[in-house]
Formats: C-alpha cells, sequence, structure tokens
C-alpha cells in the first residue's frame, strides 16, 4: 500500500484549516459598528439656555454650611450617643459624651472640700465675734487700773488674728469653689455638643469604642445645615472668562439628565483650586484648575442628598 506524503497531502490541508480559522476569528473580533442609544440620557443644554449657550460644569452636593467633622475635645472611651444619621439637632444639644467617671469623682470631692471651706468660715467668723466680744469688754473698763495693758493688746492681737483666719477660710473657700467650676468644665468637655442647628450626616462611633483626639481617626461625625442644600460647581479655569457670573445655573443629578431643577447662584470662592470632583470619563482632563461656583438648591421637593455628583450649566455671557 502506498504511504500518504505529509508533505504533498497533509501539510497543505493544515494550512487551508489555519486560513479558514483566521478568517472566522477576524470577522468575529471587529468591533460593533451598529449605531444604539445610550444606556443614560446625557446631560445637554437647558432650552433657558438656547440662546447665550452654557458653561458646563460637574459638582458635588454638600450642606450650606459645609460638613462639619465633629471630633472629642478629650479621648476616652464613648460612653453614650445620642444621635443617629438623619437627626436634626438644635445648637447645643449632645450628640455624645465619653466616659467621665473620673471627672465625677472630682467633682464630689471638690464639692467636700467647699463644704469643708464653708465651715471653717463660720468656724473663724465665731472665733472673730468671740474675740471681738473680750476685747470690748476690756477696753469698756472705765477704770484703767482693773486691767493692765498687756491684756488689752492680748486681746486686741486676738482680734487681728481670729479677723485673719476669717480672711484665710474665705480664700480656701474660693479656691474651693473654684476647683468645683473647673471641675464641672471638664465634666463639659466630655459631653459633645452640636455647634449650631443641622442635620446628623454620618455617625462613625459606637458606645464601647474609643475616641482619640489626633488624626482624621478622630472625626466621629459628620453634621451640616441641609436647609437648603448647596451645590459646589467646578468650572474649568479656561472658561471663567465666557460665564455671566451671578445668574442661576440649571443643575441635574447625575443619571437622572431630564430632570433639571434652577439652582440660585450664592458665591464664586476666590481661590482656583485643583480639580477635585471627578466624572471618571475617558476623555476627561484632571491636570487643570477650577474656579468654583456655589448655588443653592430649591428646598421644595428636595431629592438631593449631600455628596452626590451633579451636572451643572451656568449661562455664558450674551454674545456682542
Amino acid at each position: 500500500m502506498k504511504r500518504t506524503s505529509f508533505s504533498r497531502v497533509i501539510l497543505p490541508i493544515i494550512a487551508v484549516i489555519g486560513i479558514i480559522g483566521s478568517v472566522v476569528y477576524l470577522f468575529r473580533s471587529q468591533p460593533d459598528t451598529a449605531m444604539t442609544n445610550p444606556k443614560e440620557t446625557p446631560a445637554r443644554t437647558p432650552a433657558s439656555q438656547a440662546k447665550t449657550g452654557s458653561i458646563v460644569g460637574t459638582g458635588v452636593v454638600e450642606p450650606s454650611s459645609e460638613v462639619v467633622d465633629i471630633a472629642p475635645t478629650v479621648p476616652g472611651i464613648v460612653a453614650k450617643v445620642f444621635v443617629t444619621p438623619g437627626d436634626q439637632v438644635a445648637a447645643g444639644q449632645p450628640l455624645l459624651e465619653i466616659d467621665s467617671r473620673d471627672v465625677r469623682a472630682s467633682i464630689n470631692e471638690a464639692t467636700a472640700r467647699s463644704a469643708t471651706a464653708r465651715q471653717s468660715i463660720a468656724a473663724a467668723q465665731t472665733s472673730l465675734r468671740v474675740a471681738q466680744n473680750q476685747y470690748a469688754l476690756y477696753t469698756g473698763v472705765e477704770d484703767a487700773r482693773a486691767v493692765s495693758q498687756q491684756e488689752v493688746i492680748t486681746r486686741r492681737d486676738a482680734v487681728a488674728d481670729a479677723r485673719a483666719q476669717l480672711g484665710v477660710a474665705q480664700a480656701q473657700a474660693r479656691q474651693a469653689d473654684a476647683q468645683v467650676a473647673q471641675a464641672r468644665v471638664e465634666l463639659d468637655r466630655h459631653v459633645i455638643r452640636a455647634p449650631a442647628a443641622m442635620e446628623v450626616l454620618q455617625v462613625d462611633t459606637r458606645a464601647g469604642e474609643y475616641a482619640g483626639t489626633q488624626g482624621t481617626a478622630s472625626v466621629l461625625m459628620k453634621l451640616g445645615a441641609t436647609q437648603p442644600l448647596h451645590v459646589r460647581l467646578d468650572i474649568d479655569e479656561n472658561q471663567i472668562e465666557k460665564l455671566a457670573l451671578g445668574q442661576p445655573a440649571m443643575i441635574s443629578a447625575r443619571g437622572d439628565a431630564k430632570r433639571q431643577v434652577k439652582a440660585t447662584f450664592v458665591r464664586a470662592e476666590p481661590l482656583i483650586v485643583p480639580k477635585r470632583s471627578l466624572t471618571n470619563s475617558a476623555t476627561e482632563r484632571v491636570d487643570v484648575r477650577v474656579l468654583q461656583l456655589i448655588f443653592a438648591l430649591p428646598t421644595e421637593g428636595r431629592t438631593f442628598f449631600v455628596g452626590q455628583q451633579v451636572d451643572g450649566f451656568v449661562p455664558a455671557k450674551a454674545k456682542q
């Protein structure tokens, strides 16, 4: 039987199979060029700014007070947490308490010293009255020969000594009162209170955890005034001259471009800063500096949240 030639039969077959496989791979690896609608409607210039045009900026929703970080003034174990995220708190309302058993013991000790000092004052006052009465008896004798001059001097000095002892007791009482007041101030430092009427945005501690006073780990809560909410828009510094500064802006939440709300201009930050609010777009430039514009969102029908990313459209100057 005649053997099949590898070079004349099998090798050409392998070559043909390889060519067919390469063609199939090329067709399958071609990108899909079919036109499809985007999954999300991209942000568009609002109709109200169609004539003047818009300067587009990205931003973040923030409280009108900006975010206030709450940290303890003294280190220790968190004894109680009085609030939860979403609570509205009044100025001075307790937020949390650091374990204060040692300070309360100091208050009791200082209070006891103050009570002792009050008793010392009463005793010194009694001694002074006795000395004054005895001195009055000696000086009231009509016959100077009935008492010696030395006795009169002794009684007079006794009055002065009693008066000095009363002064010492009164000074000790004031010192004890000052120690009580100092201990109460220290106790008050163990209770962290709201600096103003705000909303609790985040609680990052629990009863029993240790609270320090150094570094970012010391931030136990975040508060902010959310009536109204503000939007901080980043505008490329190259677009600043085109802005109609002071005009309202149209704001839309990321992923909800169809719903736009009118935000009132509040202020422009005087410092140009590096861009920090990123959109994660592949074409986004991050090596730019931006002007930050602050706008107030309407309070009615609020559906924005602190930290939410938004797109903003600021009117451009009218073309001359």
